[in-house]
């Protein structure tokens, strides 16, 4: 079945919508239970003077049948700007139509625009289906680097070193 979509930028009015998906994403990820945020925040950081965060989804007349949600970086080897794709999702009746393809090309035309050396994300070691996806269009799996994360009390703790 063809479905017609185009992709947008997304605005702080898709918040809900974005975050409905972020949640089935969660699910699919089985990590539902790390989703703390709100759709009410993630508005809020997709709108303002400064957005933490910026977005595309993809849509057929209303309905958003997937998102990107991307971020600027800084390549200190490269000295140059980057992106990073935190999350790209389509819902599962619109998976193989082209839909990641168009939303994850777009960010890649954005980065070129703003002159980024790098446009880079991450995908679960488990998800075979993505990475050979992410291949497919051009991308490295890097093998030598692991994700580092601080978060909640350690993340406090860690803040205090600064005193």
């Amino acid at each position: 079945m063809t479905v017609s979509f185009k992709v947008r930028a997304a605005t702080p009015d898709d918040g809900s919508a974005i975050m409905a998906l972020i949640i089935e994403l969660a699910e699919f990820e089985k990590l539902r239970h790390q989703v703390t945020g709100t759709a009410e925040l993630l508005a809020e950081h997709l709108g303002g003077e400064s957005p933490a965060i910026e977005g595309l989804v993809a849509v057929n007349g209303d309905e958003i049948l997937g998102y990107a949600l991307f971020f600027s970086t800084y390549s200190t080897f490269r000295t140059q700007p980057g992106l990073y794709l935190e999350d790209v999702y389509v819902r599962p009746a619109f998976r193989r139509r082209g839909i990641a393809t168009a939303l994850i090309g777009k960010i890649a035309a954005i980065a070129l625009e703003r002159h980024c050396g790098r446009f880079e994300w991450a995908v679960l070691d488990w998800n075979e289906r993505a990475i050979a996806v992410y291949k497919g269009l051009g991308a490295e799996v890097l093998p030598d680097w692991r994700v580092c994360r601080v978060e909640g009390d350690r993340l406090l703790q860690l803040a205090k070193k600064s005193d």
